[in-house]
């Protein structure tokens, strides 16, 4: 995509959003009573708002022009803000965290892969520097503890990568086209010694030619249907638009397109990046720096002049309406800023006159309270008879809309009739860069007319008044001396982990093997499609299964999103506990390590196994949690994996892990979570297969969030009229090969019952090394999988409904 295509992206989105808040000032702030159409205006914002966020986290990642994406960002964040209030009131409507869409997206004309949730680039690609400085010491220190025998070989780049496969391809090719020359050279000889023996043949010269005007007239017969066939799709404009080559004459020229971007996007993508880098390092090296010294010099005097002004007219005016001049605030208290930034004296003469009416009315409605409540004591209240109205639901307050409201007013005033198409590199706007540095300027100045008008004010209080500063600097002195004194008394206290540093917690929590290093998964790897017909299933009474595309989009929402932007997890509802739980082989660990990777976050796995016999004591187990907590909030985000958290909240401890003393843990996790405030994206994870196990109360009061995970069904098995498959992806991913030999369809239906781990396991124990030899001339059947497959116990449905049940 060119430049402009992604401006006009942002621009779709703008308009997009205009018509989405004024949509929202006209629906939701009156309530409404039918559940049905609530959820159905709720539904309608959710989406919308989803294809907003795509559109502009992919023109934010893509475009060039840094104020653009300057521009772009608190927007985006603000609408990750509000697609999770929406998902908050959906909850509370419905009372599920699951919600069926179909008939919303029929309605809309859209797909299932509408709702799938971009993950934000900007959360990697902003800290990449710092996440390969903390992997490689995470390295170092797992190789120095001998935690990490071998060093991990060096990974070659991608590039280095597509030129050794090249240069093996080209060996190979050159090869088989030797052996074939030599082929070839050797049967002309033959053939040659024959001809010479027998003499030429009038029969074998016909028929030579006629095979050659035969396959002449074919080929032009072909091309000449093709090109036909191209201009009735719309890839032609005439037959003479393109001129190809020998080599590529057959190909369409929409396919040639296509493949050449496909090799290139990664490129493409890559060079974009780096040529945004360049740009910015130079606006700030040389543009912004000239542009400031020209404001200094042309509008320096000009803003001195008017800040002297205002701050005389200040004074002044004080002193006309409070008989005395001010006192200049200091430097801490932001000098003439200060001043400026506050009321006129008019408006604080009205204020407090204001504040005194509003002290009289409070007091008089309180002693009239008083007196009807001692008129009416020893009375019961008459009874109506008449039940509460239900007002109906309404929308909560959002923390986001104002956000929303400022950056398409920015957009409007700014970027909507600003963008310059004749300006091809879009890197930079001088005037804009004039503005920013303008602000810059001014504050330099202003500290120059502090320093100035501090002298005047003192001149005009001993010109005018009478006055000296004697008084305050006595005054200010004694206060120097109490808080000398305050602080110099050593109050004993016990040692504690604030003296010691960052480092060293993180190297000792690396060699206890707590902080792990995350395994590098990405949310898209986790493959399942959306099922078929879900609404029709719930207005049935019949409770759909939620499916793995629904379970991928909590993840999304609920793990991802909040510990990527630091605005939305201050502002935004999050939660700070999440559970996951299902059948053991379901991704519940490879949910874990994708949150990690897609955000950059630090591992913690406090699970009772890997804390078997490294705290024993109650003081030990404490102080491992706040040597946890003070690395995950500086090193944030963090996620504090507890896997098999069963365990901590059994009803029944099993001797063999008696020693582990995980019911410990569990009274001291609600004061870890407790001690998170809102600006801390530290997120606590749970994992469990056998959540029955456990006792419910405390564990579900310790988990904001419970997501269960399910089985993959059908769709998400076969995947044939979906992007992904499952038993496609594991095969693929395994070194396998489809072929037409190979029923998927069958395999989706004999694996009913089993997981994601069974799959691959039974893929696994097929595709050995031997097996992929033989692959080129025995393809893959389906019979070979069903051996593997059966050795696996399934996920019965009794266990399923368990699952259900027990949430």
């Amino acid at each position: 995509f060119s430049i402009s295509t992604y401006n006009k992206m942002w621009r779709d989105a703008q308009k997009d959003l205009d018509i989405q808040l004024q949509r929202e000032r006209e629906e939701f702030l009156q309530p409404e009573k039918d559940h049905v159409k609530a959820f159905k205006m709720l539904a309608v914002s959710y989406i919308k708002y989803m294809q907003i966020f795509r559109n502009l986290e992919t023109a934010h990642d893509q475009l060039i022009h840094r104020q653009k994406r300057a521009a772009i960002r608190p927007l985006l964040d603000g609408v990750i803000g509000r697609i999770l209030e929406l998902k908050k009131e959906m909850v509370e409507l419905e009372n599920s965290e699951f919600h069926y869409m179909d008939d919303i997206l029929i309605d809309l004309k859209l797909l299932p892969e509408d709702l799938e949730v971009p993950i934000p680039r900007y959360f990697i690609k902003e800290k990449l520097e710092i996440l390969q400085q903390r992997e490689k010491m995470l390295s170092q220190i797992l190789l120095t503890s001998g935690l990490q025998t071998e060093k991990p070989p060096d990974t070659m780049t991608r590039e280095e990568a597509i030129k050794v496969i090249q240069v093996a391809e080209r060996a190979r090719q050159g090869r088989c086209r030797a052996a074939l020359m030599k082929k070839i050279y050797l049967e002309e000889k033959r053939q040659t010694r024959i001809q010479v023996q027998k003499g030429p043949n009038p029969d074998d010269a016909a028929t030579c030619i006629q095979k050659v005007w035969r396959g002449y007239i074919q080929r032009k017969r072909t091309e000449k249907v093709r090109e036909e066939a191209a201009i009735f799709l719309g890839m032609l404009l005439s037959i003479h638009t393109f001129v190809f080559s020998s080599h590529f004459q057959s190909l369409p020229p929409q396919l040639k397109a296509t493949r050449t971007s496909q090799l290139n996007a990664e490129r493409v993508d890559a060079l974009r990046g780096e040529v945004r880098e360049r740009h910015e390092e130079d606006i700030k090296e040389r543009h912004e720096e000239d542009i400031k010294e020209k404001l200094r010099e042309t509008e320096g005097l000009t803003i001195k002049e008017t800040l002297q002004d205002q701050i005389s007219q200040c004074f002044m005016e004080c002193r006309h309406i409070l008989g005395r001049f001010p006192d200049y605030p200091t430097e801490e208290a932001g000098g003439s800023m200060a001043i400026l930034s506050q009321y006129t004296p008019e408006q604080v003469a009205a204020e407090l006159a204001a504040q005194k009416e509003m002290a009289l009315q409070k007091k008089d409605q309180k002693e009239k309270k008083e007196k009807a409540k001692d008129n009416v004591k020893g009375k019961k209240p008459q009874e109506t008879g008449k039940p509460e109205e239900d007002e109906g639901w309404k929308m909560a307050p959002s923390n986001f809309l104002s956000t929303l409201e400022e950056g398409n007013h920015q957009y409007k005033v700014v970027w909507q009739n600003r963008d310059k198409g004749w300006d091809f590199l879009q890197d930079h706007d001088p005037e804009l860069i004039k503005e920013e540095k303008r602000e810059e300027v001014e504050e330099e100045i202003r500290v120059q007319v502090d320093e100035l008008m501090r002298q005047k004010l003192e001149a005009l209080k001993l010109a005018v008044d009478g006055e000296t500063s004697g008084k305050q600097k006595k005054r200010r002195n004694n206060q120097k001396k109490y808080s000398l004194l305050k602080t110099n008394t050593c109050i004993p206290r016990k040692v504690n982990i604030n003296c010691w540093t960052i480092d060293s917690l993180y190297r000792e929590l690396v060699e206890e093997g707590l902080l792990i290093k995350a395994n590098t998964v990405n949310l898209s790897d986790y493959i399942g499609e959306y099922t078929n017909m879900e609404s029709t299933l719930a207005q049935m009474g019949t409770e759909p299964v939620p499916s793995l595309a629904h379970v991928r989009h909590l993840i999304a929402l609920y793990g991802i999103l909040p510990l990527g932007s630091q605005i939305v997890h201050e502002k935004a509802p999050v939660a700070k506990a999440l559970l996951l739980a299902g059948p053991a082989g379901v991704g519940k660990k490879m949910l874990v390590h994708a949150i990690c990777t897609e955000t950059g976050a630090n591992l913690f796995n406090l699970s009772a196994s890997n804390l078997a016999g490294k705290y024993p004591g109650k003081d030990d187990l404490q102080l491992m949690l706040l040597k946890v907590l003070k690395v995950a909030k500086h090193l944030q985000p963090s996620v504090v994996w507890i896997e098999d958290t069963e365990k901590i909240f059994s009803k029944e401890m099993p001797k063999a892990e008696a020693e582990m003393s995980p019911g410990q843990l569990r009274k001291m996790l609600p004061q870890f979570l407790k001690a998170l405030k809102a600006q801390d994206r530290v997120l606590l994870v749970g994992t469990t297969n056998r959540p029955f196990a456990a006792n419910l109360k405390p564990l579900c009061s310790l988990y904001q969030k419970i997501i269960l995970i399910p089985r993959p069904d059908y769709n998400s098995r076969l995947g044939k009229y979906f992007k992904h498959a499952l038993w496609k992806h594991i095969i693929l991913q395994n070194g396998g090969a489809i072929t037409n030999s190979l029923n998927l369809s069958c395999l989706a239906k004999v694996s009913n019952g089993f997981t994601q781990g069974h799959i691959v396991q039974a893929v696994q124990d097929v595709l050995s090394e031997l097996r992929l030899l033989q692959m080129p001339r025995k393809p893959l059947r389906s019979v070979e999988f069903m051996t593997p497959l059966a050795r696996r116990d399934p996920v019965y449905k009794e266990e399923e409904e368990t699952f259900k049940v027990t949430f």
